[in-house]
């Protein structure tokens, strides 16, 4: 079995997208490292089949969306999480880190914004739960902002636990919607400290069968969403979730790429979460 799967297009190296800019112009390349690992499969993703994309969202919503520029992108995005998703399902991946761009949680049934226009999770939730009869499915969410387009893709699907790292404290009867206020600047540790107590614990409660971790670096000190963090977070912030899936849901565990422009912090902190992970073995 390859343990870890790597979901990348060439087109997302090849253009400045919404809000991130052209910071994966380096890769993959950057990942030859890794890439040499026999436990590591590089994935040219294929664009999801728009059938699917209409169990997510609206009619008026993709009409308007297949206009756009970067819409096949998009596609391909969307689709490597998909592919992803089948893969650990089916046991062939034990995780994932698909690369992302125009599409993410600010995307929801009827409206999408902020750079990211189709739902990645959304499609690869109905996979699961259609194909494979899956129950529970947990989704973390540490870009900086509020994942809004997640959230109302799942609102009434107690089948979906959604935590989501921003700048509100909420949480839904049901405890499956979690909204936690990480202020808006903080410090590694402190930061890590909320993951395990809002995160942690609920998954341990919840049991998952997979964690989707929608994987902002937008955080960073320096980039337009920035909260204080460092570069040397990332990598630790993967290992910890990467921990969590280990201990509750047989180490299944999908990264999907979202927010940040530095360039630089994407060159370091994607490669580096893989050789944590391996590290740490």
């Amino acid at each position: 079995m390859t343990i870890t799967g790597i979901f990348f297009h060439p087109i997302m190296s090849e253009a400045d997208w919404p809000i991130i800019g052209n910071k994966f112009r380096d890769f993959p390349h950057v990942l030859r490292d890794v890439l040499a690992s026999p436990n590591v499969t590089l994935h040219t993703p294929e664009p999801v089949d728009e059938e699917l994309l209409l169990k997510v969202h609206t009619f008026s919503l993709l009409s308007r969306e297949k206009k756009m520029w970067y819409y096949e992108a998009a596609r391909r995005s969307v689709g490597g999480c998909v592919a992803a998703a089948k893969g650990v399902a089916g046991g062939s991946l034990r995780n994932a880190l698909v690369f992302s761009v125009a599409a993410g949680h600010h995307a929801g049934p009827s409206s999408a914004w902020g750079g990211t226009y189709l739902s990645c999770t959304g499609p690869a939730a109905v996979v699961l739960k259609e194909q494979c009869n899956w129950e529970r499915i947990a989704i973390i969410d540490t870009d900086s902002h509020h994942g809004d387009g997640t959230r109302a893709v799942f609102e009434h699907d107690g089948r979906v636990l959604h935590v989501c790292f921003c700048d509100s404290d909420a949480a839904s009867e049901d405890d499956t919607k979690i909204d936690v206020d990480v202020g808006w600047k903080t410090s590694d540790q402190v930061y890590l400290q909320r993951i395990e107590e809002e995160f942690g614990s609920r998954v341990e409660a919840f049991r998952p069968q997979l964690i989707f971790h929608n994987f902002g670096h937008d955080t960073c000190q320096g980039d337009y969403g920035d909260r204080g963090l460092t570069p040397d977070l990332f990598p630790t912030l993967a290992r910890q979730i990467q921990d969590l899936a280990d201990q509750f849901c047989d180490g299944r565990y999908i990264v999907i790429t979202h927010g940040g422009a530095r360039a630089d912090v994407a060159t370091r902190i994607f490669p580096e979460c893989y050789h944590r992970r391996r590290r740490s073995r």
